[in-house]
């Protein structure tokens, strides 16, 4: 949060979601500002033969700075085949285990390089599929 001009301005929250069937076993997320919106269990008919059949997935709102929050994700996720991704502003972020894609909202150059990298890492084909 800020002050421009006498009025408070806060920043955007970011909304996201980690999927718990996707973390390191012994992997902590903590010290970060998040709001829990809902935790969830689905079925996932697109699961690989590595995945569980069921996914419980917490979706959260962050009150952190992008970049953090990104590379606190990318400690925790495991290998192979698992990433988060979110929107914030006008930027998108791809997150695996210990990399990073940061590129505009809508550039398929480095929407292409970060789909490539989810195939080389595991990731199913169908599941490669975030939305800018």
């Amino acid at each position: 949060m800020s002050t421009r001009s006498g009025r408070v301005v806060t920043s955007p929250k970011i909304r996201t979601y980690l999927i718990a069937e996707s973390m390191k076993p012994g992997a902590t997320l903590e010290n970060l500002q998040l709001n829990l919106l809902k935790i969830s269990r689905r079925p996932q008919g697109n699961a690989s033969a590595e995945q569980p059949k069921v996914w419980t997935l917490i979706e959260f709102e962050a009150e952190e700075k992008p970049d953090r929050l990104a590379t606190e994700l990318s400690k925790v996720l495991d290998s192979p085949g698992w990433y988060t991704d979110f929107a914030w502003k006008d930027e998108k972020f791809v997150i695996f285990p210990n990399r990073v894609f940061r590129y505009p909202r809508g550039d398929l150059v480095h929407h292409k390089e970060a789909a490539e990298y989810a195939l080389s890492v595991g990731v199913p084909i169908r599941q490669a599929d975030w939305e800018e």
